[in-house]
Order: structure tokens, then sequence, then C-alpha cells
């Protein structure tokens, strides 16, 4: 079994950590790094693993995973300076960074590989999306997927998709979060008890969501399935439609693509 270094535990680093020990992985074999002596206290008494500096983590680790924020990337990695052994691989999930900002502040040939997963780590639903960096071969490739499968599924995507991969899996669950809030609200304004309309969401929420991904049919089809000829269904969608609700969401999508792409030119 690798050790696996997590080097800023915050919400995406503890999701990722916590999701390893709850597929089995032995506690010994997990390192994290904290910004803080309370953050570090936290997480070793909810998880029992140890929270070494970066530099010892880097050192004992079989593969990185950086979980820092976007802006703080380059300073940690000049902290670290001369610590990388460039056989091990560093995956990054640092949202808009390419694998070239860290291959050119890495020694040479260290294998980066970037990935996107999603807060329903939390949960063991992640969609985690990687994408192998130029001295990535597929052994490497296969090590990095493998830690990343107890979190949920994986896609393997091209660089160039990132960006999007961001802006839709990424970011995605606060988008149906918005909705489930606003959905939420409409019941309590219509006399619902809140209790009442918080399981009527969470609930529709994740039956659509199994048929979505389970059901040999395209979201058009399901839609179709539930709207009959002059009834609510179909009322309620056609006033969507009618405060382009569709353009809404797709313009929300590419501002986050967008984002997605200054940050790497605010930071790379």
């Amino acid at each position: 079994m690798h050790t696996v270094a997590v080097l800023g535990a915050g919400k995406m680093g503890q999701a990722i950590l916590s999701g390893l020990l709850r597929a089995g992985w032995e506690r010994s074999s997990v390192v994290a790094t904290a910004r803080s002596a309370d953050r570090a206290a936290a997480l070793r008494e909810r998880y029992g693993v140890e929270v070494a500096s970066n530099a010892e983590a880097v050192r004992r680790a079989d593969v990185v995973v950086v979980a820092v924020k976007p802006q703080d990337a380059a300073s940690l990695l000049e902290e670290l300076a001369g610590e990388f052994d460039s056989s091990a691989p560093v995956v990054s999930i640092c949202a808009g960074l390419p694998t070239s900002f860290f291959e050119k502040r890495l020694p040479d040939t260290t294998p980066v590989v970037r990935a996107m997963p999603n807060t329903p780590a939390l949960v063991d639903e992640a969609m985690t999306v990687l994408s192998p960096g130029t001295h990535s071969d597929a052994t490497c490739l296969a090590a990095v997927e493998e830690l990343f499968k107890p979190l949920g599924r994986t896609l393997v995507v091209e660089e160039r998709h990132q960006d999007a991969v961001t802006a839709i899996s990424g970011s995605g669950p606060a988008y149906f979060y918005y909705l489930a809030e606003a959905m939420t609200e409409a019941s309590v304004l219509m006399g619902l008890p809140r209790h009442v309309a918080v399981e009527l969401v969470s609930q529709t929420a994740l039956g659509a969501a199994r048929m979505l991904r389970e059901a040999d049919s395209s979201p058009v089809e399901l839609r179709e399935a539930v709207e009959s000829p002059a009834g609510t269904t179909i009322s309620a969608v056609r006033r969507l439609d009618d405060h382009r609700v569709r353009s809404a969401v797709n313009d929300a999508i590419e501002a986050a693509r967008d984002r997605a792409r200054e940050i790497a030119d605010e930071y790379a």
C-alpha cells in the first residue's frame, strides 16, 4: 500500500483523506499537513492520522496530493524545493492550474496528474476527472485512479477539457444545492413544514439522479416521461423557459469555466 501525503487538508483534502480511510487504507499510510495547529489537532483527533510538516510529508510519500488553494501552490512548491522524489507522482487538485505549472517547478521527469474531484467524495459519490501530464505513464495514471476510486467514479480526459470539467462537476454540486434551496423555499412559501420540504426535495433529487445514471434514457426523455399534456409539470417547465433558465445555466457554467482559465493566467 502506498503512503499518500495530502498537502493542505482543507475541505477537499479532508474529503480525500477520509475517503481513503473508509476504503480501508491504514492510518499509517496517510499523512496530512495543515495550515494551523488547531486544524492539525482536529485532523489527528478525528482521523487518527499523522499531521506533519510539508517537507516531512513529502519525504515520506509515494504519492503527493497538492490540495492547497491555487494562489498558494507556487509558494508551497518553492518551500519544498529539493524535497520531491522525481519518481513519486504529484497529484494536483488545484482548480485552474495546468500540469505544466507543476512540471516546471518540480524535478525533471516528475509525473504530474491533474485531478478534479468534487465534494460528494464525503459520501463516496464523487466524480473525479484525471488528466496526465507530460511524464505520467499508464502505470502512474492507474495508481492515481486507485487513489480516487474509493471516493466515487473516475474518468480520464485530455487536459484541455479540464476547465470545462471544473465548471460542470467540480462546481456542479453547488448548482444542485442552489436548485434544492429554491425548491425548499418555494415549498415553505406554499405552507409545507420545512422538514417535510427538505425530505421531499432531497429524496426527489436522489431518485432523479439515480434514474439519470441508470436508465437507458436521455435527460430530455426522462423529463418528457414526467410531463403530461396540459399537466402540472409541463406548466412548470414552460415557466422555467419563460424565465430563460436554460440560458442562465449555460451562462453560469461558462462563467465558471472562464474563471478557471483566469486562475491559470493569474497564478501560472
